[in-house]
């Protein structure tokens, strides 16, 4: 089966990795023809958004994209690609697996969760006034609409990845009708799902909790800006954003993405790490059914971090993103 997928390469080192993750799917035996679109700063200059309608007509038509990192302009008033693509596709379940690989930082080995984080509302919403000179208010939304349904993916995600455990990570001991509603939305939820245990953390609890005994909390489930904060603690738990995968779900399609910047300092040398763009890969693969190349790259992803061998500079090594994606290509080849 072809698959057409969109591709968002990306700015700064985004198309270096978006390459890199091709090949390593064409490894693979997955057969895709890639819908390019381009969105990002360097479009900005030349279109005037950084976020094209054509980039998001691609999306819902294909249902599928890839997407590399992509920056966005400072001090010129567009807004983040990103949390646009979140809105207008109503993209409600960011999704962040915080998997240790084997030959990283050790104090860390073994640590598998996943953080599901509520992508819409929260305080990035945006809705900010100012009162008077000198004092700015910040509204933070929260609707039992969206409170239900990341509640209900979380555990449907839980059930369908043979995890055992959903925690709601809340403030309600101080916003006690905003992040009140989250928890309600979690125990009336968590009734339908008897065979995943419910549990529940206070935020600053939970990071802490993280990095002493992060695989205890299982899958995590949270409001927007909660979940942006500890998904890159989560991060830094397992060797950095470079190795982090991501995905951004909705009822109608789906985005799979590196979450580290585009690093524009490193772009065109060839030593970026293509390891985020190639784990969010595998994540679609999944999504559209095809868990044998997902897994077929995936144990060949571990074997290369275990050999220990071929590193990128970001993780203290010396491969370039060209020699990384060779020895993984071949690896997958030969299994």
């Amino acid at each position: 089966m072809t698959y057409t997928i969109t591709l968002i390469p990306g700015d700064g080192i985004g198309p270096e990795v978006a390459d890199a993750t091709k090949r390593v799917l064409e490894s693979a035996g997955v057969k895709i023809e890639w819908e390019v679109h381009n969105a990002g700063a360097a479009v900005a200059e030349q279109q005037g958004t950084t976020l094209p309608p054509s980039v998001l007509e691609a999306i819902k038509r294909n249902k599928v994209a890839l997407k590399g990192p992509i920056g966005t302009p400072i001090g010129k008033g567009f807004r983040s690609v990103n949390v646009t693509l979140r809105q207008a596709l109503d993209f409600y379940a960011n999704v962040r697996p915080i998997k240790s690989l084997p030959g990283l930082e050790p104090r860390f080995e073994g640590t598998d969760i996943t953080i599901v984080r509520e992508n819409t509302e929260d305080l990035y919403a945006g809705l900010e006034l100012m009162i008077m000179p000198g004092i700015a208010q910040s509204l933070k939304l929260i609707t039992e609409r969206s409170c239900l349904r990341i509640c209900e993916y979380a555990f449907e995600y839980a059930e369908r990845m043979n995890r055992k455990r959903v925690t709601v990570v809340h403030k309600a001991n101080i916003m006690k009708l905003s992040d009140g509603l989250l928890l309600e939305c979690f125990r009336k939820i968590a009734l339908a799902h008897p065979r995943i245990e419910p549990a529940e953390m206070i935020v600053d609890a939970c990071a802490m909790t993280m990095v002493r005994n992060a695989n205890i909390l299982d899958v995590i489930v949270t409001e927007n800006l909660y979940g942006d904060i500890l998904s890159d603690l989560g991060a830094g738990l397992v060797g950095g954003l470079g190795i982090v995968p991501g995905a951004n779900i909705g009822k109608e399609a789906a985005i799979f993405e590196a979450v580290h910047g585009s690093a524009p300092d490193i772009a065109g040398k060839g030593i970026a790490n293509p390891t985020a763009l190639i784990q969010s890969a595998v994540m679609m693969l999944h999504h559209i059914g095809e868990a044998e190349a997902a897994q077929r790259i995936e144990k060949a992803l571990l074997a290369i971090f275990a050999q220990g061998a071929v590193k990128t500079g970001d993780l203290g090594g010396s491969a370039t993103t060209t020699e990384f994606t060779d020895a993984l290509c071949k690896t997958i080849a030969s299994a």
